[in-house]
C-alpha cells in the first residue's frame, strides 16, 4: 500500500517448459507478446541479463545476452543501452538454499513522461521503471555443500504480474499518455473496492503517492490506507476461498497479521467495526466471474473475517490503552521493544505506530524495533525444518524399495518371501523381504503387525516402518530370531487380519468424516493431519470455530447413513497429471508421478496410499467421541469405528441403565432428574454459604478481640480451624475492618498442607510492614513459598505442628 506496484497478493501470469523449449523460445515469445500483441512501446523496454559478481554462481549468461542483442539490433535499438546486467541479487533465481535454480532475464518498462532514462532506473526501486516479466532459466542444481551442478534437462519458468500489466494499460490510457505516475491500483481491478471505501468513509481516492512514511499529509495517508485495504481484502478472500485460514503459525499467521493490519488502517480512517467483512461483496462482484471459488465460498469468507475482526477488537483495545499510556507519559520516544510488543502482541504494524506517535509529537526507535524483529526471525530460522532438495541418480539409493502387495487380501496370509536384509539396531531387530503385504506406517496410518515363520519357528512382528529407501522394515519381538533369518532364506509371513481389519475400518471412516465435514461446514475444510490406529482415529482440519452440537450430530449422522447404504470402495492408480478435478489432494503433501485414488461411492474421492475396507458397510458404525481446538483455525475430531464403537455404545448403555436405577427413573428422564438434583445442590450450597458467612462474621469478631498492640498497630495472628483456603481472604478482610490500622495473619491447615494469608492496612505499610514480605518470610521458614503485594499476600507450605510457635516467634521479631 505504501508504494503502488507491490502487493501481499497478486495474480501471476506465466508459462512453464519441462525439458522442452528453452531460452531462445522464451525470449522471442516474450518480446512478441509484449510488443506485437499487446503493443508496449519497444523503445521504453529494457532487458536484464545475469552477470555474476565475485562469489556469485555460474558464468555470464552469454546465451541470453546474444539473443536480446539480436532482438534489439533488429528493432534498430542500441543493445548497450537496452540490456542491463545484474548479479545474483536481481538476476539469479533459487527456489531455496538447495534445489533447481538458474539465471533469469527480466523485462522492465520506462514509464517516465519522456521515456528517455536510458536504463538508469532499472532495478533502482523506482515506480517509474518497473519489472513486468521475469524469464527464469532453470539449468543448475544448488547442492548442500554450496556448489552448483548442471541439471540433466533444462526448464523454463516465467512470471508476470497481472496487476502491473493492467495498471500500466490503465495509467497510460493504452500507451497514449505518460503524464501520470504509474500505479497498479489505477485499473478497474481495484476501482469497485475504492468506490465502496469512499462511500463508507466519506473520503475520496486521489492517487497520491507518499514520499515518506513520516509527516504524511492527510490525503496521502487516506490514499495509502485505501490501497492497504483494497490489497488486503483480496489477499484474505482468495486465501480463505482456497482453504487457508488465519491462525498462529506459518502462512496462517501471515494472514492474521495482514487482516489485523487492514483493521488498524480502517480504524485510522474511522471506519465502523466490522467494515472489513463488508468489503467482500465488492470484490466478489468484480472477480467472482473469473474465480468462481469466491462466489462459492463467500459465506465462509465472511464468517472467517467477521470472526477474526471481532477477536482482534478485544486485543486492539488493550493495545491502544498501552499506546496511549506511552504517548501520554511525556516521553519523546517509543522504544524499539515497546514498538515490537505493539506489533507482536497487539498486531500494530510499525508504520501505523509511527503515524500515531507522530500525531503525539514523539518518535519511534525504528532501528531498535528492527533489532527485535531480527531476533524473532533468527528464532524462527533456528526452529525451521530445512528440506534438502537434490537431483540424484536412482542407482545411488541404498537398497531397493520393498514391493508392497498388501492391497490384495489373497496375499495377507501364508505368503512365501525371501529375506533381503536383516538389521540390528540397539535392542531392536528388523527383517526386510523382497515383497511384503505388511503396510508400513505412513500417511497417518499405523503399520501392520503379524508373524513370520522361519524354519518352522513362529516369530512375532510387532511393527512395520519405512526407511529412507522405502524399504519395509519388519520389527521382530524377539531379537534372537534374527540369527535364523539369513539373507536369501525363504520364510512365510502373515498379517494380523483382525488388527488390519480394524485399521481399515478406521481409515475408511476418516474419509467419510472428511466428506461429511465438507458437506456440513463447507469446502474450505482441508485436512491438516490424521492418525489411523486399530482402535481410534484422529482427524485434524481447517475451520475457524468450534462445531456446534447440531453440526457434530449432523456430521455423525451423514457418516452412518452412508455406512448403512454400504457403497463399494474402488481404488485405481492414475498419473498425477490425469487426476480428476473432483479428487481431493492436500496442500503440502508430496505425490509421485502415479497416484492412487480411493473412491467411496462416487461422493468421496481422495488421493490416498492407505488400506481400506472393500465396502463401507464393513465399518459397522462410527461414533464421534470428541471435537476440540488444537490451534487457531485448526480443529480436531476423534472418533471410533467397528468393534471399538460397539464396545463404547455397550458401555454407555450400561452406564445409563445404572444411572436410571440409582435415580429411580426411566432412562429418558435421567437428564431432567439430574438437572433437578443440580438445582437442589445449588440451593443447599447457597444456604450453606449464608451460614458460613454468618459463622465467619462471628469468627472474625472473636479473632479481632484477640488482637495485640505493637508499634501502635493491632496484630492478629491465628491458626483457624474448619476454614477453606478460599475463605481466608474474606475472613482476613472482615477482621481488618474491625481492628482498623494493623496486620492480619491467618493460617489454615488441612491435611498435609497449610495455606497462609497476610493483610496490611495503609498505616501498617507506611511503617514498613509489607504483606508480601511477611508471607515470604513465613513460608520460607516453613519450607513453602509465597508472596504478593504490600497490602495482601498469600502462600502455601507443608503443615507443621510447630506452626503456632513459628507465628509467635515471627511476632516477637
Amino acid at each position: 500500500g505504501f508504494d503502488t506496484y507491490h502487493h501481499t497478493f497478486f495474480e501471476m501470469l506465466g508459462n512453464w517448459s519441462f525439458g522442452d523449449y528453452f531460452k531462445k523460445e522464451a525470449i522471442e515469445w516474450a518480446w512478441e507478446l509484449i510488443t506485437k500483441v499487446w503493443g508496449f512501446p519497444k523503445e521504453r523496454l529494457y532487458a536484464t541479463v545475469y552477470k555474476p559478481a565475485d562469489g556469485d554462481p555460474a558464468e555470464f549468461d552469454t546465451e541470453a545476452y546474444d539473443m536480446w542483442k539480436a532482438i534489439f539490433e533488429a528493432e534498430g535499438m542500441d543493445p548497450e543501452v537496452h540490456i542491463v546486467t545484474s548479479g545474483k541479487k536481481d538476476n539469479f533465481w533459487m527456489m531455496g538454499e538447495t534445489g533447481p535454480c538458474g539465471p533469469c532475464s527480466e523485462l522492465h518498462i520506462d514509464l517516465t513522461p519522456n521515456g528517455d532514462t536510458k536504463g538508469s532506473l532499472v532495478n533502482m526501486d523506482s515506480v517509474e521503471c518497473i519489472e513486468i516479466w521475469n524469464l527464469v532459466f532453470i539449468q543448475f542444481n544448488a547442492n548442500q555443500d554450496g556448489t552448483f551442478s548442471e541439471l540433466p534437462s533444462r526448464h523454463i519458468d516465467t512470471g508476470m504480474g497481472f496487476e502491473r500489466v493492467a495498471g500500466i494499460f490503465a495509467t497510460t490510457k493504452n500507451f497514449t499518455d505518460f503524464s501520470n505516475l504509474p500505479s497498479n491500483y489505477n485499473s478497474d481491478l481495484f476501482s469497485a473496492i475504492f468506490d465502496y471505501l469512499s462511500e463508507l468513509s466519506g473520503e475520496t481516492y486521489q492517487r497520491t503517492i507518499p514520499s515518506s512514511r513520516k509527516n504524511m499529509p492527510e490525503q496521502e495517508f487516506v490514499d495509502f490506507a485505501f490501497r492497504v485495504l483494497a490489497d488486503h481484502i483480496r489477499t484474505l478472500s482468495f486465501s480463505i476461498a482456497d482453504g487457508i485460514l488465519p491462525g498462529n503459525e506459518g502462512r496462517n499467521y501471515v494472514l492474521r497479521r495482514i487482516l489485523r493490519r487492514a483493521v488498524m488502517f480502517g480504524k485510522k480512517l474511522k471506519l465502523p467495526s466490522g467494515f472489513f467483512a463488508k468489503m467482500i461483496p465488492a470484490l466478489v462482484d468484480k472477480m467472482g466471474s473469473v474465480f468462481p471459488a469466491l462466489v462459492e465460498q463467500q459465506e465462509i469468507i465472511t464468517k472467517v473475517i467477521t470472526s477474526e475482526e471481532n477477536a482482534f477488537d478485544k486485543t486492539l483495545d488493550r493495545g491502544l490503552v498501552l499506546l496511549k499510556k506511552i504517548t501520554d507519559s511525556g516521553r519523546k520516544e517509543i522504544t524499539g521493544k515497546e514498538a515490537f510488543t505493539l506489533y507482536d502482541t497487539y498486531g500494530f504494524p510499525l508504520d501505523l505506530t509511527e503515524i500515531i506517535a507522530l500525531e503525539s509529537g514523539i518518535t519511534v526507535d525504528a532501528k531498535a524495533f528492527e533489532v527485535e524483529m531480527e531476533a524473532q526471525r533468527e528464532l524462527a530460522r533456528s526452529a525451521r525444518k530445512t528440506t534438502v532438495i537434490s537431483v540424484k541418480d536412482k542407482s545411488t539409493a541404498s537398497g531397493e524399495p520393498t514391493i508392497f502387495n498388501g492391497f490384495d487380501n489373497a496375499n495377507l496370509t501364508d505368503q512365501s518371501v525371501s529375506v533381503v536384509d536383516s538389521i540390528s539396531s540397539g535392542d531392536d531387530a528388523f527383517l526386510v523381504f523382497d515383497k511384503s503385504p505388511f503396510y508400513a506406517e505412513k500417511g497417518g496410518q499405523i503399520g501392520d503387525t503379524g508373524e513370520v515363520v522361519i524354519d518352522g519357528v513362529k516369530c512375532i512382528i510387532t511393527e512395520t516402518i519405512l526407511d529412507d529407501s522405502e524399504r519395509h522394515l519388519h520389527k521382530l519381538k524377539n531379537k534372537d530370531s534374527l540369527n535364523k533369518a539369513k539373507v536369501g532364506t525363504v520364510v512365510i509371513i502373515s498379517v494380523n487380519l483382525d488388527r488390519r481389519g480394524s485399521i481399515q475400518r478406521h481409515h475408511s471412516a476418516t474419509h467419510l468424516l472428511n466428506w461429511a465435514l465438507r458437506k456440513v461446514l463447507g469446502t474450505h475444510v482441508k485436512q491438516a493431519g490424521s492418525l489411523v490406529l486399530e482402535n481410534r482415529l484422529r482427524f485434524d482440519f481447517s475451520h475457524f470455530q468450534a462445531l456446534t452440537d447440531g453440526e457434530l450430530t449432523q456430521v455423525q449422522n451423514l457418516v452412518n447413513e452412508q455406512i448403512i447404504l454400504n457403497a463399494s470402495v474402488e481404488t485405481n492408480e492414475v498419473p498425477i497429471s490425469e487426476k480428476p478435478e473432483d479428487v481431493i489432494a492436500f496442500f503440502g503433501d508430496k505425490y509421485g508421478d502415479v497416484v492412487r485414488v480411493v473412491d467411496i461411492g462416487g461422493y468421496s474421492k481422495e488421493l490416498c496410499g492407505g488400506t481400506h475396507v472393500s465396502a463401507i458397510g464393513e465399518i459397522g458404525y462410527c461414533q464421534v467421541v470428541q471435537e476440540s481446538a488444537i490451534s487457531a483455525g485448526t480443529r480436531r475430531i476423534e472418533a471410533i469405528a467397528g468393534g471399538t464403537a460397539l464396545n463404547f455404545i455397550q458401555d454407555q448403555s450400561q452406564l445409563i441403565a445404572q444411572l436410571s436405577k440409582k435415580l429411580s427413573c426411566p432412562s429418558k428422564d435421567i437428564l431432567s432428574r439430574f438437572e433437578s438434583l443440580l438445582e437442589q445442590k445449588d440451593a443447599v450450597e447457597k444456604e450453606l454459604k449464608k451460614h458460613q458467612q454468618k459463622g465467619n462474621a462471628n469468627l472474625a469478631s472473636t479473632l479481632a478481640t484477640k488482637a495485640i498492640e505493637k508499634d501502635s498497630l493491632k496484630w492478629v495472628s491465628e491458626i483457624v480451624e474448619n476454614v477453606d483456603p478460599k475463605g481466608l481472604r474474606p475472613l482476613a478482610m472482615q477482621i481488618s475492618q474491625q481492628i482498623g490500622e494493623g496486620v492480619v495473619i491467618l493460617v489454615s491447615q488441612q491435611g498435609e498442607k497449610a495455606s497462609l494469608v497476610a493483610l496490611c492496612s495503609k498505616e501498617a505499610i507506611s511503617k514498613g510492614n509489607m504483606a508480601g514480605n511477611i508471607i515470604k518470610d513465613l513460608t520460607t521458614e516453613l519450607g513453602g513459598r509465597g508472596g504478593g503485594k504490600p497490602d495482601f499476600a498469600m502462600g502455601g507450605s507443608p503443615s507443621s505442628p510447630t506452626m503456632k510457635d513459628v507465628l509467635s516467634s515471627y511476632l516477637n521479631k
